[in-house]
């Protein structure tokens, strides 16, 4: 039972948002704005403090609370740096001892595609499944692995990165400075460079898909390849992982095609005749990444 109010704040690109439970479960605040993108790291800090700072300022005087907080990045087990984040401004930055230090208290956090994994198996698409992986399908590609209700971090807190699993040698540069990483096959930047690199102009990921639809032949050639992309990437990691689901989540997971076409890929490329893995549509849409951080520090709700 949570005995506490619980702040959480889902620290995205464009977007930031926080939340603030109550120790059953009510919802007492919710606010979202947009991510400092140009302003430098001292912008995001500040912005994410001011967010805690209100929400914190809706409980009562005598409520005490916990604060996690999701980032697109993960920490350094050593240096407490953030590290591997396509929020670039926060690489190499001592994030949580910074915001703590504004805050005067305690925050914990961690990878935000494991605040999404947690949130949906806590309160969503993955509930009753004993082991989840939950895949975030959006800008970048990134994944979390859940067991019985609790976060897989591993000694190096990069369990369920499989965004930069390097599928091709010779395919696209990742911003990592691997080549041909799943991130660069089957996330909405990676297809979108996969189509200017074949067709010479620019196209979003709507569009490719709106008109892939329509009969397009070059956008239906991006999206069948994204497609079988996305059977071959996951198959993979059901063969090593074997959970007993996959919850899909960030704007990609709306695609129809991935729970048709996409899903018959994926029993094409995985070990086994019969492959039975539910794989699944976030039932918390973009919401699961706050509720996950504002769980982080709680028991399971």
């Amino acid at each position: 039972m949570i005995d506490a109010a619980a702040i959480g704040v889902d620290l995205g690109g464009t977007k930031t948002e926080v939340l603030l439970l109550a120790p059953d479960g009510t919802v007492l605040f919710r606010k979202r704005q947009a991510t400092p993108r140009n302003d430098g790291y001292e912008a995001v800090l500040h912005s994410v403090a001011g967010l805690v700072r209100e929400a914190a300022g809706a409980l009562g005087r005598d409520m005490r609370s916990t604060i996690g907080i999701g980032i697109p990045g993960s920490l350094d087990e050593r240096t407490g740096l953030v590290r591997n984040a396509n929020s670039t401004c926060l690489i190499g930055r001592p994030l949580q001892r910074d915001i703590e230090q504004l805050l005067g208290r305690p925050v914990t956090v961690r990878n935000d595609a494991d605040c999404f994994t947690l949130a949906e198996c806590l309160g969503g698409a993955g509930r009753g499944y004993g082991l989840v992986f939950g895949v975030i399908m959006g800008t970048g590609c990134g994944g979390g692995i859940c067991i019985d209700g609790a976060v897989r971090e591993g000694p190096h807190r990069i369990a369920g990165e499989w965004g930069h699993i390097c599928m091709d040698p010779r395919g696209a540069e990742c911003y990592c400075g691997k080549r041909g990483c799943v991130e660069t096959l089957i996330s909405g930047s990676g297809v979108e460079a996969a189509y200017l690199r074949s067709h010479g102009r620019s196209l979003n990921m709507d569009e490719i898909v709106a008109r892939a639809r329509s009969g397009d032949t070059g956008c239906r050639e991006t999206f069948d390849r994204f497609l079988d992309d996305f059977g071959r990437c996951l198959g993979g990691l059901i063969s090593v992982l074997d959970p007993d689901a996959v919850v899909l989540g960030g704007g990609l997971s709306n695609i129809d095609e991935l729970y048709t076409i996409g899903i018959d890929r994926v029993r094409y490329y995985a070990f086994h005749d019969d492959m039975r893995t539910p794989i699944v549509k976030n039932s918390l849409g973009d919401s699961a990444g706050v509720f996950g951080a504002a769980w982080l520090c709680q028991d399971n709700p």
